[in-house]
């Protein structure tokens, strides 16, 4: 009885440590993901060029209107992402999560000039 209580014991504490150690593999994603979203009452399609390097995310964004623009302070943390992008002098984050070939994000401005908005982008098949 005492050698299954340890035995017990023993697995209990390795499930416990296996629990505490283990951390979500970082989502893949790297390439083009797709939405849209309405901008002055027109909606409007955006693309987003990712390129994952472990937890580091940098890219462009295209919305059609003008060059692209950068990704910077992106990262990948498991199943989350966060990232920014300069527009008109403000700075816009974007913050989700990736399940598969879909990412919901939240869009808001540092500094409040539009309402926060969200986003569902689809990976694009290529």
């Amino acid at each position: 009885m005492k050698k299954l209580l340890a035995l017990c014991a023993v697995l209990f504490v390795a499930i416990g440590a296996a629990t505490v150690f283990a951390q979500a593999a970082p989502a893949d994603v790297t390439g083009a993901w797709t939405g849209s979203m309405n901008a002055g009452g027109n909606d409007m399609t955006i693309t987003f060029h990712l390129k994952q390097d472990g937890a580091k995310l940098t890219g462009t964004v295209e919305t059609g209107m003008g060059d692209p623009v950068e990704i910077t302070n992106g990262k990948v943390d498991g199943e989350k992402v966060y990232w920014e992008t300069s527009f008109n002098g403000s700075t816009i984050q974007h913050e989700g999560t990736v399940s598969g070939d879909d990412m919901k994000i939240n869009v808001k401005s540092s500094g409040g000039e539009f309402p926060a908005t969200d986003m569902t982008l689809k990976r694009s098949k290529s």
